[in-house]
């Protein structure tokens, strides 16, 4: 297997079909769903996660919508992707905001052992958790060549799923397709 990494951003049913989903988030799964499944590498899933005093968080004041409650169902990856999680026995990285440190850091010490051919990611939301993933990926290990499938990410709006693209290419991530 080689030393390449798929990151899926926040595939949760919240962010698909649930409080927060978009029918953007809906068009993309089938096919992020075929790549997890085709890429030889490994897989890795981060989940947005959430305590029932969301509402009383910073965020929950900027976005008074109950999203991703730890253990319940809008919580959960996609049905398929959960299944996927399970048979390749994927890490999963709960994240209580945009961007997850400890991913990070994991793919940089992973880069310490061994040095990483590629990280790449997808998912959802492309102009909030995709572009914090990445920017801080990109900080953490500035030689990886780290890329963002646009075609495979959804925003909270096209326009700015647009605006995060423009920002990650500026920050030297590659927009493939």
């Amino acid at each position: 297997m080689a030393n390449r990494y798929l990151i899926v951003i926040d595939m949760q049913n919240d962010f698909v079909d649930g409080a927060l989903g978009t029918p953007e988030a809906q068009a993309i799964a089938p096919a992020l769903v075929d790549a997890a499944r085709a890429f030889d590498g490994e897989l890795i899933f981060t989940l947005d996660t959430h305590g029932e005093n969301y509402l009383a968080t910073q965020e929950g004041e900027h976005l008074p919508v109950p999203h991703c409650i730890k253990g319940t169902p809008g919580w959960e990856l996609i049905p398929a992707l959960a299944e996927l999680q399970r048979e390749r026995q994927a890490r999963a990285f709960e994240k209580p905001t945009f961007g997850s440190t400890a991913l990070a850091h994991y793919l940089a010490r992973r880069n310490a052992e061994e040095p990483i051919e590629s990280i790449e990611l997808v998912g959802v939301c492309t102009d909030i958790c995709v572009v914090s993933n990445a920017l801080l990926i990109k900080a953490a290990l500035p030689e990886v060549p780290v890329s963002v499938d646009p075609a495979l990410c959804a925003g909270v709006t096209p326009e700015a799923h647009e605006a995060a693209l423009a920002t990650m290419r500026s920050c030297q991530v590659e927009l493939l397709g």
